[in-house]
């Protein structure tokens, strides 16, 4: 096919079980639209029939890709192994659980025609909505990482985790061509990224559907400040290797 304007990515891990709702409604939503798209699912080594699911879909699913890996790399690195691969003008990373449904990127379009290269989805800000609400303890761990992730790297960004980002084609092969980390740390490098290019960024209010059945624990907020703490780290290093104009 041609180069399609939206290239829609999705990393799945062990996700047989969640997986075709959310194929489902983003080909009933896409097909609706004027634009071109394609649909790429990354498997994570999953160990269950998340790639055989995919593969089940791809003749039912329009311009749906599976790229299927054997061995588990982690979210950040089969996020960016989607990227890369991808061939679309945007290009928008989303959870397999369909925790923001793609219907949300239409509202990406002006942002763009105002010149942002990156628009990203935010849980946290005015006019975002989650339901069912977190836990109280999950919205306090979220508050404090995002100020130590503010202090270190992304002053002014008040949601770095939301799992709903677009890139435009440029920026995404930039960006993630630089990218290292590959765990739940990448989505904070990603938007430091963009902006150590000259990327302008968007935060643009989302709704949430929050799934219990997620696999995010305490163990993972740990991993996010221990990696925002590296990636500033290489930053200062220069460790990227990052030219600008």
């Amino acid at each position: 096919m041609a180069k399609p304007f939206l290239s829609v990515i999705i990393p799945a891990y062990n996700e047989a079980k969640r997986l075709p709702l959310t194929l489902v409604d983003i080909d009933r939503h896409l097909e609706q639209q004027e634009y071109s798209y394609e649909i790429v699912v990354v498997n994570d080594g999953s160990t269950d029939e998340t790639a055989e699911i995919v593969r089940r879909f791809i003749p039912l699913v329009e311009n749906l890709k599976l790229i299927d890996n054997a061995e588990n790399k982690g979210k950040g690195a089969v996020i960016r192994q989607g990227m890369l691969a991808a061939k679309g003008t945007w290009r928008l990373f989303m959870d397999a659980d369909n925790s923001t449904s793609v219907v949300e990127f239409n509202k990406m379009i002006p942002y763009f025609k105002e010149g942002y290269e990156v628009v990203f989805g935010s849980r946290t800000i005015r006019g975002a909505r989650t339901l069912p609400p977190q836990p109280i303890y999950k919205r306090f761990l979220g508050h404090i990482g995002n100020l130590i992730i503010q202090a270190l790297l992304l002053p002014g960004v008040w949601d770095t985790q939301c799992g709903f980002k677009c890139f435009s084609d440029e920026a995404a092969e930039k960006v993630f061509s630089v990218a290292k980390i590959d765990r739940w740390g990448f989505d904070a490098e990603a938007l430091a990224l963009a902006r150590m290019f000259g990327y302008p960024i968007k935060e643009m209010p989302v709704f949430w559907s929050n799934d219990t059945r997620t696999h995010v624990t305490m163990t993972t907020y740990l991993q996010v400040l221990a990696e925002t703490a590296k990636i500033r780290w290489w930053l200062w290093r220069k460790a990227y290797h990052i030219t600008t104009n």
